[in-house]
């Protein structure tokens, strides 16, 4: 038996997000498709973890085992000429039969992207929003910087999931301006079902209405998803890469 790591970026404007579900069009649901037809055999893809319809990837990770050795250049050159223009497979390794990309990950990495000005080269990439731009960075680091550590966040996730356990521990958890770009950046060992987008949501409603930064722990306390801020949309964010 073997087992294959694969690297995997993506776009996720027309896919109903990572997980394969029936009858709509996911990533995990195509490379699937695509490995059978290479292989002959239906495997068991793992995902690092789900991302939400609409939102990208840079770097997720997936594993899969095989009774084949493969030829590995052969193999992704083969998967990435089946696959659509939007998602491809940027490198594929063999690992050890215990490599778990989902269990074996310790660090996951966001990236959320606005933009100022209106371009068509980052329409389906990030989210126009020309308010940010108001706000000072400092003051967003400081409602942030509030989330890092260990805390239970069910106040950002959403209301309706089969998890169990709320806590997670994020390390970093960072906003920074680039010409007419802001890109905020959250580093943890898990994410819940749609934890990044509202966190990135309730940050700008407490800086937008001017209030203290300390608002995000009273929001973290009520453990309440009514408690939080909008999430903002799926067109921004990013899976940067998992770390193992």
């Amino acid at each position: 038996m073997y087992n294959y790591r694969l690297k995997i970026e993506y776009s996720g404007k027309n896919y109903s997000g990572w997980q394969i579900q029936p009858n709509v069009n996911t990533v995990q649901g195509e490379i699937l498709k695509a490995v059978d037809i290479i292989t002959g055999v239906q495997i068991n893809l793992i995902g690092s973890g789900r991302t939400d319809s609409g939102v990208h990837a840079l770097g997720q990770v997936a594993n899969f085992q095989l009774h084949k050795q493969l030829d590995l250049y052969k193999f992704k050159h083969s998967l990435n000429s089946l696959l659509a223009e939007d998602i491809s497979i940027s490198d594929v390794t063999e690992v050890p039969l215990e490599f778990h990309s989902r269990f074996d990950a310790k660090k996951r990495s966001y990236l959320y992207l606005f933009t100022k000005d209106k371009s068509p080269f980052y329409n389906n990439f990030s989210s126009h929003y020309p308010p940010i731009f108001d706000l000072e960075i400092s003051q967003l680091n400081e409602i942030s910087k509030l989330l890092l550590g260990e805390h239970d966040f069910t106040s950002f996730s959403k209301k309706k999931t089969d998890t169990e356990n709320m806590v997670c521990n994020i390390s970093l958890a960072h906003w920074r301006r680039v010409k007419n770009k802001i890109i905020f950046r959250i580093d943890g060992n898990r994410f819940l079902h749609g934890m990044v987008r509202t966190i990135v949501g309730t940050v700008l409603e407490i800086a937008e209405r001017k209030k203290s930064a300390d608002e995000i722990i009273k929001i973290l306390n009520q453990k309440s998803r009514e408690s939080a801020g909008k999430s903002v949309e799926a067109k921004g964010l990013f899976l940067l890469n998992v770390k193992y």
